[in-house]
Parts: structure tokens; C-alpha cells; sequence
């Protein structure tokens, strides 16, 4: 089978590097869409709907005939859900909230085929401990201007701030496209990817994934 031109529903920096790791061609279409959360509505619900709508979107826009990938990530602390800052006020009360503590962020990540109008969705789960970082480093990172687009308003891959430590779960998904949640959803549609994923995942972000053979056998890990 050939491989196929994927059309990313997202001109996010973050995840165009990260499918480039795959090997997998690629085309961003990105797609504009109603990001409001519904009253009462789960996390987990949430992300999944919004990853749909902007692939049934970036479908509509891009007139594809190959798969359309959509992810759509948040940070979860309790019942709070954290997007992106709106403020500096905003991104030093997210930062201040997280710290030293476990979170949670969800990142849904869907595959369109519009031809045979097939969808394919899939979710990760990640536990996040934020180090006891200080005051200090929170307004340097913030003078970095790193927080504001991201939701909770921190990266994980910063590596100056470095904010998360003794992590184990997957670290592509923290930055908004889990890469194993991606392939097991492309092999639905009876595509390989052209690159070892776990392996040029791991490489090029020096990091050990304890959870990528579960994650690629099935199982409900992130």
C-alpha cells in the first residue's frame, strides 16, 4: 500500500514536528471551530469532540482523500480544566496552582477517512507531577513568553524551566500528539508508519518511554 499524505487539522509548531518524526508526508490544514466546553462535560468527552470537529472541519476545507488527523489536548487539576493564559496574572496563577503537584492532561487524537466516511478516535490519559519549582523561576519563565500558548501554561520540553520531574508517561502526548495513539489508529486503516516511532520519539526527545509497547499492544496507558 502506498503511503499516504496526511492532512494535519492543526498549524500548531508542536504537532508538525511530531509527526515528522513518524516519516509519514504531511499537509496542515488548520481548522477553526467552537472550542467551548459544554456545561457538565467530562474532560475525556470534551477533547474527543473537539479532535472530531476539526477533522469533520479540515475535511470539509481540505476536500481530502487521504486520512485527516486531529488532536485536541487539556490539563485537568481536579475540576478545573486550564487552556491557554490569558494574562500574565492568568499564566502566574496556573503555574503557582500546579506546582508541586499531580495533574492530569488528556489528549484525544482522531483519524478521518472522508471517502468511506470511517473515523477512528483515541485518547490519552497522562499523570503530570510538577516539581516545587520557585517564584523566581516562574517569572523567568514567563518573561520567556513560553506559557502563552500553551494549555496550563507551561511545556514540558522546555528545558530551562524543565517543569515536570519524575515523569513516566508519555511525554508526546503532554505536548498535544501522543505519536504510539497515533499509529495504533493508523494501522485501523492498514497503514505502517515509514519510521520506528518509539524509537525516533524517544531519540529525539532523550527520553525512555516506560509505556509505548502497551500502548502500541491496546492497552489503556499514557
Amino acid at each position: 500500500m502506498s503511503k499516504p499524505i496526511i492532512i494535519l487539522a492543526s498549524n500548531s509548531p508542536r504537532r508538525q514536528k511530531l509527526i515528522e518524526w513518524t516519516g509519514w508526508k504531511f499537509e496542515s490544514c488548520p481548522a477553526d471551530i467552537d472550542e467551548r466546553r459544554r456545561a457538565g462535560e467530562p474532560p475525556d468527552e470534551y477533547v474527543l469532540r473537539l479532535a472530531e470537529a476539526k477533522a469533520r472541519a479540515a475535511a470539509a476545507l481540505s476536500r481530502a482523500v487521504g486520512p485527516i488527523l486531529a488532536a485536541d489536548t487539556v490539563v485537568v487539576d481536579g475540576s478545573e480544566l486550564l487552556g491557554k493564559p490569558e494574562s500574565v496574572e492568568d499564566a502566574r496563577r496556573m503555574l503557582q496552582q500546579l506546582r508541586g503537584r499531580v495533574h492530569q492532561v488528556y489528549t484525544a487524537v482522531v483519524v478521518y477517512d472522508p471517502p468511506n466516511l470511517r473515523l477512528v478516535s483515541d485518547l490519552c490519559m497522562t499523570q503530570v507531577p510538577m516539581r516545587n519549582y520557585t517564584e523566581q523561576e516562574i517569572e523567568r519563565y514567563i518573561a520567556s513568553r513560553d506559557p502563552f500558548d500553551k494549555a496550563g501554561a507551561y511545556g514540558i520540553q522546555h528545558k530551562r524551566f524543565h517543569p515536570v520531574e519524575n515523569f513516566q508517561g508519555c511525554f508526546a502526548s503532554v505536548m498535544g500528539l501522543p505519536l504510539c495513539h497515533f499509529v495504533r489508529s493508523m494501522r485501523e486503516f492498514g497503514h505502517e508508519p515509514p519510521k520506528d516511532v518509539p524509537f525516533a520519539c524517544q531519540a529525539n526527545l532523550k527520553y525512555e518511554c516506560p509505556v509505548f509497547d502497551a500502548i502500541l499492544r491496546g492497552e489503556q496507558a499514557g
